[in-house]
C-alpha cells in the first residue's frame, strides 16, 4: 500500500530572536502532533550576519515575495515560501487546527539562552570593534576568533582588541592596542584594511610577538563576505594590520591567513564598504572607538 509524502518544513531565523523561537515551536508542534504528516522539520539558526547574508540570497531567488521581508524568521513547506511566524501560525490553525499557547516571554527566555549557549558552545573567543564615522555614534563588528584553528594568531589579534600588552619602551612608545587607530584602507569589492597602531598611514604596526610573525596555517578559507584575516608584505610577515573581506575571495587562501569572521555587524560592514575613497583611503576618519573581548 503506498504511502503519501510526508509533509517537510523549514524554519530559517535570527536564532537571538524571539520570533525564530515562535516559528521553530510552531513547526516542531505541527511534527509531534502528527508525525504520520509530517518529517523533522528542518531548523536553522543563524547569527545577525549569517541571517542578513541569507535574506540577500533570497530576495535573489523569490524577488517579490522577499523583497520587503521584515520578520527575523522565514517559514517554507516543501520548499515553498509560507512567510514569517505568524504566515505559518495562521497556516497551521487552517489547516491542522493549530492553536499558539506559549506565552512570548518564553520565547525572548529561549532566544536569550540560545545566543549565549551558541556562542560558548563554540569554545571559541568572541572580540568587537566599536567603529565610529567621523565622531557619528559607533557602531560594533563582533567577530568570532577560530582559537582552535589559529590559536597564535587569534591571541594576537585579541591581545591588541584589550590592549593587555600595553606599549613599546622605546621613543615611539606604541601601543599594542587597536583602540585609536584607523581603518586606513576600503578597497572597492575587495575588503577593508585597518591596525596600523604606530601612525595609522598603513605602513606600521606590528605583533604582539614582534615586528613580525609566521603565517600559522591557511586552514580557513575566504569563502565569503566578512571573513577576518591578516594582512602582510609577503610570506610570514603578520602584524598587527587586518583586513575583513566585502566578497568570498578564494585567490587569497594561500596568500592570506584568516583566522576569523565577522557575526555581528552587518549594517557597520555596508556602510564602511559605501565610503567614498582617495587611492583607497576613506575620505571620512574611520576610527576604532574601543573595542576588548565580548562575553555573552
Amino acid at each position: 500500500m503506498a504511502t503519501s509524502k510526508q509533509l517537510q518544513l523549514r524554519v530559517v531565523g535570527l536564532l537571538p530572536d524571539s520570533s525564530f523561537h515562535q516559528a521553530k515551536a510552531c513547526a516542531q508542534d505541527l511534527y509531534q502532533s502528527n508525525p504520520e504528516k509530517f518529517a523533522t522539520p528542518d531548523i536553522l539558526g543563524l547569527l545577525e550576519f549569517e541571517w542578513e547574508l541569507y535574506l540577500r540570497e533570497e530576495r535573489k531567488k523569490i524577488r517579490g515575495e522577499t523583497w520587503a521581508f521584515e520578520d527575523k524568521a522565514i517559514t517554507y513547506l516543501d520548499g515553498d515560501l509560507i512567510g514569517g511566524p505568524t504566515d505559518l501560525e495562521n497556516w497551521a490553525t487552517e489547516h491542522w487546527k493549530y492553536h499558539p499557547c506559549w506565552p512570548q516571554a518564553l520565547f525572548e527566555a529561549h532566544a536569550e539562552v540560545a545566543y549565549k549557549d551558541y556562542l560558548s558552545g563554540t569554545g571559541h573567543t568572541f572580540v568587537y570593534l566599536d567603529i565610529s564615522i567621523n565622531d557619528e555614534p559607533k557602531q560594533r563588528l563582533l567577530f568570532e576568533l577560530y582559537t582552535d584553528k589559529c590559536p597564535r594568531t587569534c591571541e594576537n589579534f585579541k591581545a591588541l582588541c584589550t590592549g593587555e600588552k600595553g606599549h613599546k619602551t622605546d621613543e615611539s612608545l606604541m601601543k599594542y592596542h587597536f583602540k585609536d587607530s584607523l581603518i586606513h584602507r576600503i578597497v572597492p569589492n575587495g575588503w577593508l584594511q585597518g591596525g596600523d597602531i604606530l601612525l595609522g598611514k598603513g605602513d606600521g604596526g606590528e605583533s604582539i610577538y614582534g615586528q613580525f610573525f609566521e603565517d600559522e596555517n591557511y586552514s580557513v578559507k575566504h569563502a565569503s563576505r566578512g571573513m577576518l584575516g591578516m594582512a602582510n608584505q609577503g610570506r610570514h610577515t603578520n602584524g598587527s594590520q587586518f583586513y575583513v573581506t566585502f566578497q568570498p575571495a578564494p585567490w587569497m587562501d594561500t596568500k592570506y591567513v584568516a583566522f576569523g569572521k565577522l557575526i555581528e555587524g552587518t549594517e557597520l560592514l555596508d556602510t564602511l564598504e559605501e565610503q567614498e575613497t582617495y587611492n583607497e583611503r576613506p575620505k571620512k576618519e574611520c576610527k576604532i572607538v574601543d573595542c576588548g573581548v565580548y562575553e555573552p
